[in-house]
């Protein structure tokens, strides 16, 4: 089908800002959206993935100017790290879009169906959310995550990235069109926000009727400003202060290696370790060990004076830095004096995204997999897991920590909502 053709764009949306012209083209494309079948979604996915691959080096030029930027601006070396691209990072991104052609597709699901007393059958199916506002920060890989899982979900998509990454963005999304125009789904179903002023980001938030779900992914400025101000429905992706419990049971070994993953592995994403909690026994036998190995990998540790008066090299941990998500190679450790104290410290400084616990004692696991308060809780494995691909989603949209419609990694099946389909045979309600 032609993709210009079939979208009639209305001269007065010449004196439209950018952000309502592209949501509103985005608008019309989602009627076309919703009657794709999965196979034409599938092939479409598939040139995306081809596509990045095959232009794979002018995406990382225009990603060397954004590192280049961020350098001159003094962003550090673990934030420039989640921005950066290279081959591959590139067929990492491309692989994600191929494992969501091999997810199933969720739309059109009948997820319930009955009879009633009168006559009426009654469906229930799952049906696209229509359009989804994604408002993200410096990595570009979610650009495409993104891109994906609202495509392969029948959803069109406005699209606004941090200016951080704003070149690359532009030749992502410049590259995943151009294989859109060679498939059956219209290319202005994938849109991109261009401009980096904040008051762009404060316009999606008022786009009632245009949008109808704002998701943000990045720092808790972000998320506090979009929840604060939005009209539109958002679904919320929290900051991920996150934390591992060494209980008094646990092994020396399992308790290190968890815990420096948790912080060390990747310190610039939302599920590493913030605060390392640890048991007054167990600190008092093993904390040197652990510390010396944080250490030797350049993580500077701020502590309690408990673990001050262990580990020297400590500086002094505040309330404000147990409510900081660093992103960076930057630790605190706190002991306590048992599983109680732990818990109370993860509901006052926890932002309900991924705790731990590593010990060997199956009740204190019970107890503390039962009363955390997050999307994910972990005994004896890194907060590292959570993440739509590790769980099997493919690529995820973001990790959701409210309540409402979903929570933690978001894959395919939070992407949908539903409707009711009857079948009468004349009723009338008397």
């Amino acid at each position: 089908m032609g993709q210009l053709e079939r979208l009639i764009i209305h001269e007065e949306a010449i004196q439209m800002s950018e952000v309502r012209q592209k949501a509103a083209l985005a608008k019309q494309a989602s009627a076309v959206m919703n009657s794709l079948t999965t196979e034409q979604k599938n092939d479409a996915l598939r040139l995306m993935a081809d596509a990045l691959v095959k232009e794979q080096q002018s995406i990382i030029q225009a990603n060397h100017n954004d590192i280049a930027r961020g350098r001159e601006n003094g962003t550090s070396e673990s934030l420039l790290d989640r921005l950066a691209l290279n081959e591959n990072r590139i067929a990492d991104i491309a692989q994600g879009l191929r494992q969501i052609v091999e997810l199933s597709d969720p739309v059109g699901r009948i997820l319930e169906q009955f009879d009633r007393p009168n006559g009426l059958r009654v469906e229930k199916i799952s049906v696209p959310l229509g359009v989804i506002g994604m408002i993200y920060e410096a990595r570009p890989n979610v650009t495409v995550d993104a891109a994906g899982l609202c495509l392969k979900t029948g959803n069109a998509v406005v699209l606004r990235g941090g200016s951080a990454a704003l070149h690359s963005n532009r030749r992502i999304v410049e590259v995943l069109r151009e294989a859109l125009s060679h498939s059956d789904m219209p290319l202005e179903a994938l849109q991109l926000i261009e401009d980096a002023d904040r008051a762009s980001v404060d316009e999606m938030l008022k786009l009632n009727g245009l949008l109808d779900v704002v998701i943000p992914r990045g720092g808790a400025s972000l998320i506090r400003n979009v929840v604060a101000n939005a009209t539109v429905p958002v679904i919320e992706t929290g900051a991920g202060i996150c934390h591992t419990y060494v209980d008094e049971s646990a092994e020396l070994e399992m308790a290190s290696n968890i815990a420096f993953n948790a912080k060390v592995q990747r310190p610039s994403v939302c599920n590493s370790m913030e605060t390392l909690l640890v048991h007054e026994s167990f600190a008092a036998n093993h904390l040197r060990v652990i510390a010396n190995r944080f250490l030797a990998a350049n993580v500077a540790i701020h502590g309690c004076s408990r673990t001050m008066s262990l580990i020297p090299e400590a500086e002094a941990a505040t309330d404000q830095d147990y409510a900081t998500e660093y992103n960076d190679y930057i630790l605190n450790i706190r002991i306590v004096a048992n599983i109680e104290e732990a818990l109370m410290h993860i509901s006052q400084f926890g932002t309900q995204h991924s705790e731990c616990i590593v010990t060997e004692n199956a009740g204190h696991a019970a107890r503390f997999l039962q009363s955390v308060d997050a999307a994910a809780v972990y005994h004896n494995a890194s907060t590292r897991f959570t993440d739509g691909f590790e769980f099997g989603f493919g690529a995820e949209i973001g990790i959701s920590t409210q309540k409402l419609h979903a929570r933690g990694p978001m894959g395919l099946p939070a992407l949908t909502s539903t409707k009711y389909r009857i079948y009468g045979t004349g009723q009338i309600r008397g």
